[in-house]
């Protein structure tokens, strides 16, 4: 079996963040002082990122007061809504079903994670709560899983869950899609954790093996929905009415690379991978089109965990962490390094924006900007998270 070091622990990798986590934490408390309250606009905070690092001159806090902040979606009434994991919970199913043993045993709350709703001046309500959350030991970090994504169809908003289910420490949960009502009350209309035990991909890694999967992204396409799920390695549509079909293997062809962020663009998905830790430059950009058919678009990317297209029909990716370069042991991702880049017209990678905190998603808004949920894991549980709007027509 290869070490931790060597290989992808599914997407969650970045459990071992123990070994950053403390240095983190105290950069946070430093910059939090500075940063407006939940209640409050924060689109005039100084451009300072979460651990104390300086976003580029095109970026600005826009938001503040998340707890894990994961994908993100402007909703047609204007509003950004956000996916927050939450804060774990103290719920165990020890001896109860199988879990990955490394990060485990994990604890959870079957109301621990919410979906955030910011108006235009960077006000934060919540919108939904009452979902599942779950958490690692703190000896891996503590890393938090929880609603994980949203997509809106016509008016209505749509989730992805990936903390719930009794091998991520709830009980009588599953991992899946709920829909939103405008009151904020949801109700479950796919079960993605037993349809993935019922339908297992080509490539799997015992050691790292979730029974529930770790669902990363959501989008809407056509009226339909679709998800990524990165520990099986799979890209998955659902209906409306919760009837879920494979629309590709990505681990038959690919194997175990942990595809993480989508975005859809003419008739096809394009999907980053986050790749094995310590972070190198091997994550890369896939086409998927709507035969289920992968192939390369570019590569030379570190951590992925964002994918995103402008009104132009450009192309950006969000890195999570800047390459570990060093040989000797050490954190397996730097914070504050993370960045996105676009790809140019030549084929190369252009920064657009630099100096976030663990990033875990992006998207454009209808003003142009985009929006990017920052400390989005490995921070305590205490509303550290925010919303980065970074104007990508000016320079870095």
């Amino acid at each position: 079996m290869a070490t931790n070091r060597e290989r992808s622990s599914s997407w969650l990798w970045a459990l071992l963040l123990v070994l950053v986590v403390g240095a983190l934490t105290a950069g946070m408390a430093v910059a939090s002082s500075s940063t407006a309250p939940a209640s409050q606009p924060a689109a005039s905070a100084p451009a300072q990122g979460a651990t104390g690092s300086k976003l580029s001159s095109n970026a600005t806090v826009f938001a503040t007061g998340l707890i894990n902040p994961r994908g993100l979606k402007f909703g047609p009434d204007g509003n950004l809504y956000v996916a927050e994991a939450g804060a774990g919970g103290a719920q165990s199913t020890v001896g109860k079903c199988d879990q990955v043993v490394e990060v485990g045993p994990y604890t959870g709350s079957p109301t621990g994670s919410r979906i955030s709703r910011i108006d235009s001046k960077g006000v934060r309500t919540t919108f939904a709560e009452g979902f599942p959350s779950s958490m690692t030991t703190a000896q891996t970090g503590s890393f938090v899983s929880g609603v994980a994504d949203v997509a809106f169809i016509n008016n209505t908003l749509y989730a992805v869950t990936a903390g719930s289910g009794c091998s991520h420490g709830v009980m009588n949960t599953t991992n899946g899609i709920f829909r939103v009502d405008a009151n904020g009350k949801a109700t479950q209309i796919a079960d993605l954790s037993t349809y993935q035990k019922t339908h297992p991909t080509a490539v799997i890694d015992p050691p790292d093996f979730e029974p529930d999967g770790t669902w990363y992204s959501l989008a809407a396409v056509n009226g339909n929905l679709y998800a990524v799920e990165p520990n099986h390695g799979e890209l998955d549509s659902i209906t409306p009415d919760g009837i879920v079909t494979r629309l590709t293997d990505i681990s038959d062809s690919q194997g175990h690379i942990v595809p993480t962020a989508m975005a859809y663009q003419d008739g096809s998905f394009y999907v980053g991978n986050l790749g094995v830790f310590p972070a190198q430059p091997h994550s890369k950009i896939l086409r998927i089109d709507k035969y289920g058919n992968v192939h390369f678009v570019a590569g030379e990317l570190t951590t992925v965990l964002g994918v995103a297209f402008d009104k132009a029909g450009q192309l950006y990716a969000l890195e999570t962490s800047a390459p570990i370069t060093a040989t000797t042991p050490g954190p397996p991702i730097i914070p504050g390094s993370g960045r996105v880049v676009r790809l140019s017209k030549a084929g190369a990678w252009e920064p657009v924006a630099t100096g976030l905190t663990l990033p875990t998603g992006m998207t454009f808004g209808p003003d142009g900007y985009l929006y990017i949920s920052d400390v989005g894991f490995g921070a305590p549980p205490n509303g550290l998270g925010q919303i980065v709007r970074v104007d990508v027509n000016k320079a870095p």
